[in-house]
């Protein structure tokens, strides 16, 4: 499976949006990466379904939709209508995952778990079959440009080990501090989607970085 590169718009100038997600368009990119904060989950707030709608009507690439929020069923089909294809939740804020992978797969969008930094990679054992996404956080959610936790290697490795086991293979993504410095082993560790922000937005060309986290 080729890598996907998503480039997180939460890093980009909201003063020149349409620019931005133009040059998403434009690059080697896959995926739009769209992070939701709600300010409780997390101690940070983002932005909703206005926003999604409204890079949704210009994006060419899906978005990948990760919940960074509390109760995350009540919003499941709105969000899908609102131009998610790719929808995570976070497994620590799911009293009832099983039923809420089951929600966003009804509602025809792909089924994504994220965990935190502290949640071990066993937990998602009883669901695994279910999902379409793991997203595996490498800094503790809630804002951008974290320094990126050594463990997170270990982890993907337990993560591929389970999908070897299985015989079930859903998208290993990695969220927080990617750099052109740790791709490359991110990637031999398992990660098959990587989301970059500050990495690509502060970049004096963001098109040729993605270009960069796309070779391997």
């Amino acid at each position: 499976m080729t890598h996907k590169v998503a480039p997180s718009v939460l890093s980009a100038d909201f003063g020149n949006l349409d620019r931005d997600i133009e040059m998403i368009n434009n690059s080697e990119a896959d995926w739009f990466h769209v992070d939701i904060m709600d300010g409780v989950f997390v101690p940070n707030i983002s932005f909703g379904f206005p926003v999604i709608k409204a890079i949704k009507k210009k994006a060419q690439k899906p978005l990948d939709v990760h919940l960074m929020i509390v109760e995350p069923d009540r919003y499941i089909n709105q969000f899908v209508d609102a131009g998610a294809e790719v929808l995570t939740v976070h497994y620590e804020a799911c009293t009832h995952l099983h039923r809420t992978l089951g929600a966003i797969k009804d509602a025809g969008a792909m089924a994504g778990v994220a965990i935190n930094p502290h949640t071990p990679a066993h937990l998602l054992n009883d669901v695994f079959e279910m999902i379409d996404l793991i997203t595996v956080m490498s800094v503790n959610p809630g804002f951008g440009g974290q320094s990126f936790i050594e463990n997170t290697y270990e982890k993907l490795v337990q993560l591929k080990n389970i999908s070897e086991r299985k015989n079930h293979r859903p998208y290993l993504e990695v969220d927080g501090g990617v750099s052109l410095e740790n791709y490359k082993k991110l990637l031999e560790c398992g990660a098959n989607v990587l989301v970059a922000g500050n990495t690509v937005f502060s970049s004096e060309s963001p098109e040729s970085t993605i270009l960069a986290l796309k070779q391997y």
